[in-house]
């Protein structure tokens, strides 16, 4: 943590910019994470106790499914077609955000070790003589950046794969749904589908 600090205290507007930068991405990763997989896991809930009903033969969506919307047009394949292009998009918002801060943090603390490292040597050409004792901690503390730059990514790419998995199985039972919906196509009696809400 010292290494830390120090590397801030010393390290001028630059590293502040990096760090501000990495926080800032780090913070983000997290939010996204835990929102995104607590909406996505509710969401998946409900879908799957429609399409339970549906495999029992119930002729009942439930209103906080995606397809309800779609039962009420008359041109029902096409709009069942629609609804899960919408529905995966809503499932996958987000994500390539996470995949720009696990690809970009490393280079960004990388950015930030560079910019350390020159402003040593830059220092050491002043001096008279020049040491592995005053060069390795130096170079120590620019490491610092490289670190927390990693530190950021991993989250972000873990959390890219986890939610696009949820994501995948999310539209996987919203697939299964419109396939039964497709088999048993609504017959109108008296100008009412067989589909309610």
């Amino acid at each position: 943590m010292d290494m830390f600090f120090s590397y801030i205290a010393e390290g001028g507007i630059i590293a502040i910019v990096v760090f501000i930068w990495l926080s800032l991405y780090f913070i983000s990763t997290i939010w996204i994470w835990v929102s995104r997989y607590l909406a996505l896991n509710s969401w998946e809930k409900s879908e799957k106790s429609s399409l339970e009903s549906l495999l029992r033969g119930v002729p009942k969506i439930k209103r906080s499914s995606i397809l309800s919307k779609c039962l009420q047009n008359e041109e029902l394949k096409t709009s069942l077609d629609i609804c899960k292009s919408v529905a995966e998009k809503k499932a996958t918002s987000h994500l390539s955000f996470l995949s720009v801060v696990a690809s970009t943090a490393p280079f960004i603390g990388l950015f930030g070790t560079i910019v350390s490292i020159l402003k040593t040597f830059a220092e050491l050409g002043n001096a008279k003589t020049a040491s592995l004792t005053i060069i390795a901690p130096a170079i120590s503390e620019a490491l610092v950046v490289t670190a927390a730059g990693i530190f950021v990514a991993i989250p972000a790419y873990t959390a890219h794969v986890l939610l696009k998995r949820k994501a995948y199985e999310l539209l996987s039972v919203i697939q299964r749904e419109i396939e039964l919906l497709k088999v048993a196509t609504p017959r109108t009696e008296m100008g009412t589908k067989k589909y309610e809400f």
